[in-house]
């Protein structure tokens, strides 16, 4: 892969890289500590699940000593957004060859956010060449920020309290691209709305579940209609881009 294809994958994900390090670690600090595991678990967790949320999920669910299947149907409930996420980047991924097994694999929130944030060529080849360093960079950030906190928590004492603001941090981040690349407030307004609805009527169990599925089946009835008032936009922005 070229060179400049390395750079500009790093450039992308460096937000990511200053969100998952400290998310990771907190992630890292609460396995160690929570649960008698060898502090490399954590990292090899990273590896083979890659999912921050379902991770510290799993530990909760660990430390109460949950059943296989109790584990299975919360993970598969907390990430079920992420079919919705491979649904908009069939085109997107399509003809990647071996890339796109860990294209999928590897489509996490931030990942998806600056796959479907950034300017694009015609070069569809290359550009899975960026998709994929971009995701292979983030999930590095993610294996290496779970394994420093493991090893922290294994072996210091201090106090981690607040790191768990680095999420909100990065969504922030994520967020303001998004809204600059699509230049439209309505995602923002509708998630606001949602979490709000969910907070209002719902018990503290089901808010997120619910919220989830209001934005998923807002954004599927009004998308058809402005799909390509979307599209433009991006190409729009991808322009400028194109002729530097």
């Amino acid at each position: 892969m070229p060179q400049k294809n390395w750079l500009l994958a790093l450039k992308i994900s460096l937000p990511v890289f200053f969100g998952y390090i400290p998310l990771g670690a907190s992630f890292g600090v609460l396995f160690s500590t929570q649960l008698d595991y060898a502090w490399w678990i954590a990292p090899l967790m990273a590896v083979v699940i890659y999912a921050g949320s379902g991770q510290l999920l799993a530990v909760t669910l660990l430390v109460a000593v949950a059943g296989l299947t109790q584990v299975f149907i919360a993970m598969l409930l907390l990430n079920a957004r992420h079919v919705f996420y491979g649904l908009s980047l069939l085109d997107t991924f399509k003809s990647a060859g071996w890339r796109k097994p860990y294209l999928i694999f590897g489509l996490t929130d931030e990942t998806y956010s600056l796959l479907t944030s950034r300017a694009r060529t015609e070069d569809k080849q290359n550009e899975q060449q960026i998709d994929f360093l971009i995701t292979l960079f983030n999930h590095s950030y993610w294996i290496l920020g779970c394994g420093l906190g493991a090893w922290l928590g294994r072996n210091l004492t201090f106090d981690a309290t607040g790191i768990e603001f680095a999420l909100v941090a990065l969504f922030i981040v994520l967020c303001i691209e998004q809204y600059k690349a699509l230049r439209s407030s309505f995602p923002i307004w509708l998630g606001f709305a949602a979490g709000l609805l969910s907070l209002l009527l719902f018990p503290e169990s089901q808010q997120l579940l619910i919220a989830m599925l209001l934005i998923c089946v807002v954004l599927f009835w009004q998308y058809p209609a402005n799909k390509h008032r979307y599209k433009k936009k991006l190409t729009n922005k991808e322009e400028p881009a194109n002729e530097q």
